[in-house]
């Protein structure tokens, strides 16, 4: 049986994390192992509380596992701290490994860190470089409305995804890509790259390609406030939007007086435009209703209320009150 080191922070939710790291390694039938570098509180709607674990304790965790059952991987995750960093560097150097492979890390590595192997490190990178450099590659290519992304492995240098293009594999979106839909073909894709692209390393069967300039703009990281849908923006814009932010951190707006949110969970770019302004109710009808937007109709047709599980717009109307005039 193989044996594998996770490197992380927790996950009280259970979906990312040490947590998610020993459930994958399991379910791949490896025997896994952890270095708890943080605790979390958190769960699908975000982070909100942090607890970094002291270095000595790092170290000790470290020198327990590789004393004892030496791994045949390390995967490395949240280690934001520069003495977690250094703590788990010089460990690290003491397990003279061939490469490191890097994935959804979010942060640059030193160079000491770059030059440790005789293989250096490669990054599994979400998208198609040059194309979305950053840390939310993938909501933002379906936010953009593109038809197109994919998985690069790339040889990492001390920028941030600029290193040298190994392998890539193109990944269509569907119409009603989400977010999250993406995310799961693309770390399924890029699962497979990886492989492909360390066999490729070792035979010495590729060839490093530079990056040009990218002709998109640089990924930039996901937080609740780009969810507030503006109803200036057009139908498709915003429609592109929710599919995005989906699961996480999810497209929503006001509902009633009392200004309570709701989460749009999903919506139709609908044909028609009116004079009325832009986020307001022109139409109810049995399975959903029509806002006007700054350009265009959007029906909504799943959304989540407070308190409430998601649920589509049929079964909200039979519930509640959504009168044509309302302004979200």
């Amino acid at each position: 049986m193989f044996t594998a080191l996770t490197i992380a922070g927790s996950d009280s939710s259970g979906g990312a994390g040490i947590q998610a790291d020993i459930k994958t390694m399991s379910a791949l039938g490896v025997y896994a192992m952890s270095v708890i570098t943080a605790i979390t509180a958190q769960n699908t709607t975000g982070v909100y509380g942090v607890q970094y674990v002291d270095d000595n304790m790092i170290e000790n965790q470290l020198n327990c596992v590789l004393s004892d059952i030496f791994p045949d991987a390390v995967k490395i995750g949240m280690v934001s701290e520069p003495y977690i960093v250094e703590e788990i560097a010089e460990e690290l150097r003491k397990y003279n490994a061939d490469i490191m492979v890097v994935i959804a890390f979010g942060q640059i590595l030193p160079k000491e860190i770059l030059e440790m192997t005789p293989y250096g490190c490669v990054n599994v990178h979400a998208s198609l470089l040059p194309s979305y450099r950053g840390a939310a590659p993938i909501q933002w290519a379906v936010i953009n409305g593109e038809k197109v992304s994919g998985v690069t492995t790339m040889q990492m240098n001390e920028g941030l995804d600029t290193g040298d293009m190994l392998l890539k594999v193109e990944i269509p979106l569907d119409e009603k890509e989400t977010g999250g839909s993406l995310h799961d073909k693309l770390a399924e894709a890029g699962a497979r790259l990886c492989v492909e692209t360390l066999d490729a390393l070792k035979a010495g069967t590729v060839t490093p390609e530079k990056q040009g300039d990218s002709p998109t703009a640089y990924a930039k990281m996901l937080d609740k406030h780009m969810g507030k849908i503006d109803w200036k923006m057009s139908a498709k814009e915003i429609e592109r939007l929710i599919r995005g932010l989906n699961p996480w951190p999810s497209a929503y707006t006001r509902w009633n007086e009392n200004d309570k949110g709701m989460k749009i969970w999903e919506a139709e770019v609908a044909e028609g435009q009116t004079d009325k302004a832009a986020g307001t109710v022109v139409e109810v009808a049995k399975d959903g209703f029509f806002v006007q937007t700054g350009d265009g109709l959007l029906k909504i047709t799943a959304l989540q209320i407070p308190g409430k599980k998601r649920m589509d717009a049929a079964a909200f109307l039979r519930g509640y009150q959504m009168e044509t005039g309302t302004v979200l």
